[in-house]
Parts: C-alpha cells; structure tokens; sequence
C-alpha cells in the first residue's frame, strides 16, 4: 500500500492505460492567464499519463456549463470530464445546480472521500464544498472546488488513483467498457 492508494495496492509493474480527460474551469473572474487550479490540473492529467482531451474556461452560468459539459460528453472523444470551480455556497456557485440534473448515476462515495481528504486539509472548511461526481452518457464526470489546494486533494488523493488502471483491487477505467450497458 502506497500514501496515494490507501486502502489498495498499485500494480507498478503493469502499463498505465490513458484517459483522455477534459478540463473545465468554472469563473466568473478567471482567465487563461490566470487560471492557476486549471493549469495544475491540466498538469496532472499529462503527467500521470493521460491525454488532455479537452480545455476551457466558463462563466459561472448554468447553461454554459451544460452546453460545454454534454458536448463533450457526446463528442466520443472524453472519457473523464474534471471541472474546477463554483461549488461553493456563494449565489454564483451553480456548478452543482449545472451538472447534478445531467448525470445518469451520482458517483455518492466521491463527496464523501473528498471531504474526508479535504478536511486533513482545511478541516471544518471542507462544508463550504459541494464536490460531487456522477456518469454523463458513460463519461465520468468529476467537479471540484476552484481552489489550488483543493484540485490537490482531489486529483491526487482521490481521482488519480481511480483514473489508474493499475489501482487494484479495483478502479474506474475497467468498468469504461461497461458503463453503457443496458
């Protein structure tokens, strides 16, 4: 067992299969320039191997996020889609309120995880959070708090392992084949 993999085990002997991953920063006042949590994501997507397969920057408006959210979850080409950005309570958090009503499943288990790690972190701080997860038409969509220190812990101690077809017992790409199945 390895600090990124409690719990699991990590086969280091096995070839990583890549993902191609999406990201999207959600903000009203970010920009390319300064869009420091979507570039260390961005960073941590190619630098476990993954492909970026997608990167943008939203207003905090709700049908911005879908439009962008469901085309690229049609277009074929994202298996994971992780936004950064407008989950907090402030009136202009609308993430959630965006990409609760697109999911086919809710992936309940990563609010929690997230909030476990996040609170090692910022503590009680953490309830300003609502992280969540879910499906998207077989995409698995991710959606983190704007923060640096939060794209940290969400990637690192918590997507990157189930992004990790060598994550053992078991870990999201393998069941990619299976997630349309009727």
């Amino acid at each position: 067992m390895n600090a990124l993999t409690p719990g699991g085990r990590y086969d280091e002997a096995a070839a990583i299969k890549p993902v191609r991953v999406a990201v999207l920063t959600i903000s009203d006042t970010r920009d390319e320039e300064s869009d420091t949590s979507g570039d260390l994501l961005a960073g941590r997507v190619t630098g476990a191997g993954h492909r970026l397969a997608g990167r943008a920057i939203v207003a905090d408006d709700v049908g911005a996020i879908r439009a962008l959210v469901k085309a690229w979850a049609a277009s074929g080409e994202v298996d994971a889609i992780v936004t950064t950005g407008g989950t907090g309570l402030t009136g202009r958090d609308v993430t959630p309120e965006a990409i609760e009503p697109l999911l086919d499943k809710k992936i309940d288990g990563f609010s929690v995880i997230f909030h476990l790690v996040s609170y090692q972190s910022v503590g009680l701080s953490t309830l300003q959070s609502r992280a969540l997860a879910g499906l998207i038409d077989g995409v698995f969509v991710f959606c983190l708090p704007g923060s640096n220190g939060a794209v940290k812990d969400g990637w690192d101690k918590v997507i990157a392992a189930q992004l990790d077809s060598r994550h053992r017992p078991c870990n999201m790409v393998e069941l990619m084949p299976r997630l349309l199945e009727a």
